[in-house]
């Protein structure tokens, strides 16, 4: 199973983001991520073996038990690699906690690394992925745009391990299952 460990943006933050794109998006021919899969990256793994999923359930509760709730919202942009040949455009973060957002992450690895799959080993960048180009164009205009973006906070209060089921969702897209959800401390 292809799977990753997230924080999800309550309604009311991705309904504010989307409110903010929502007249913006026709004037890009960009692949727009669905709203219904903002999430925000702590773990990936591109095959989680099913027998495995138990152990990864018990180890994800546990770490987030150990993790404190925390501050978050959505602010900013910026590019992968870079604004002048970009591949993905994003929404930035601003947590209370920029190092428990880290440790938060490395807690997640951790535990699917435990359970016996394989983490993808980037660096973690916290970001919100909002669009997808097909070849690198310069989104200068578009970073110096959602710098003027700040979403309303919110609390973080739990992750989600989820299961990406490529080609199964709109237009060919991924579809994204919620398999567990996790509370923090």
């Amino acid at each position: 199973m292809r799977a990753f460990v997230a924080v999800v943006p309550p309604p009311e933050v991705v309904e504010h983001l989307d409110a903010f794109l929502s007249v913006r998006r026709e004037a890009a021919p960009f692949r727009w991520s669905g709203v219904e899969q903002w999430h925000v990256t702590l773990a990936f793994t591109e095959s989680l073996p099913d027998h495995a999923l138990e152990a990864l359930d018990d180890l994800l509760g546990a770490a987030a038990l150990r993790r404190a709730s925390f501050g978050m919202r959505v602010t900013g942009g910026g590019a992968f690699p870079h604004a002048d040949g970009a591949h993905v455009l994003y929404a930035g973060l601003e947590p209370d906690d920029d190092a428990g957002l880290d440790r938060l992450a490395q807690a997640c690895r951790t535990a699917v690394s435990r359970a016996g799959a394989r983490v993808d080993g980037q660096r973690f960048r916290p970001h919100l992925t909002l669009a997808r180009l097909g070849r690198p164009a310069n989104v200068t205009s578009w970073v110096r745009l959602l710098d003027g973006y700040a979403g309303p906070r919110w609390q973080v209060g739990e992750v989600a391990l989820i299961a990406s089921h490529l080609g199964e969702g709109p237009r060919r897209r991924p579809r994204h299952e919620v398999v567990g959800t996790y509370t923090l401390a």
